[in-house]
C-alpha cells in the first residue's frame, strides 16, 4: 500500500467536528439538513454509520451509510477538496458497499442532484447508473 493511501474506518464521536467541516468544505450540506444531527444519528444506531478516510493523521474524506431494512443508502460522500482525484472517493464508496454487503443488503441507492454532472460522472465511472424511479418527498418538520 502506498504511504499516502487512505485508510477507511468507522468514525468516532471525536470525528464529528472535522467530518462536518469536511462535508461543508465539499459543498454537501444544505440549510434544511443538520449535518451534526445526521452524524450523531448515524453513529447512534447499528443500522447506519459514518466511515472516514484518513491519509496519515489527516481526515481526507467521509461518507454516511445506512440500511433501511430493504436497501442501503449512501449520503454525504465527500473528499477534502485538496485531495480529490486521488482515489479516496472510490475507496469510501467501496467501503460503503462492503459495509452493506456484511449486512446482506441487496441494493445500494443514493441521490444526486440532477445538475451535478461531475458527481454523476464519478459514479458512472464506478459502474452506477440512473434508476428508473422518481424520488418524491415531503417535509415533516414544518420547514
Amino acid at each position: 500500500m502506498p504511504a499516502d493511501a487512505a485508510i477507511v474506518a468507522p468514525a468516532t464521536a471525536a470525528d464529528e467536528g472535522p467530518v462536518v467541516a469536511l462535508w461543508q468544505a465539499a459543498g454537501l450540506t444544505r440549510p434544511w439538513n443538520d449535518p451534526v444531527a445526521d452524524f450523531r444519528r448515524a453513529l447512534a444506531t447499528p443500522a447506519s454509520d459514518v466511515l472516514v478516510a484518513r491519509v496519515g493523521a489527516s481526515l481526507a474524506g467521509a461518507v454516511m451509510v445506512g440500511d433501511d431494512g430493504h436497501r442501503g443508502w449512501v449520503y454525504y460522500l465527500g473528499v477534502d477538496p485538496q485531495r480529490r482525484r486521488s482515489g479516496i472517493g472510490r475507496a469510501l464508496m467501496a467501503s460503503a458497499e462492503d459495509w452493506l454487503r456484511k449486512r446482506d443488503c441487496p441494493k445500494l441507492m443514493f441521490m444526486v442532484r440532477h445538475d451535478n454532472l461531475a458527481t454523476k460522472a464519478f459514479y458512472a465511472a464506478l459502474g452506477y447508473d440512473a434508476q428508473e424511479v422518481v424520488t418524491l418527498g415531503r417535509r415533516l418538520d414544518g420547514r
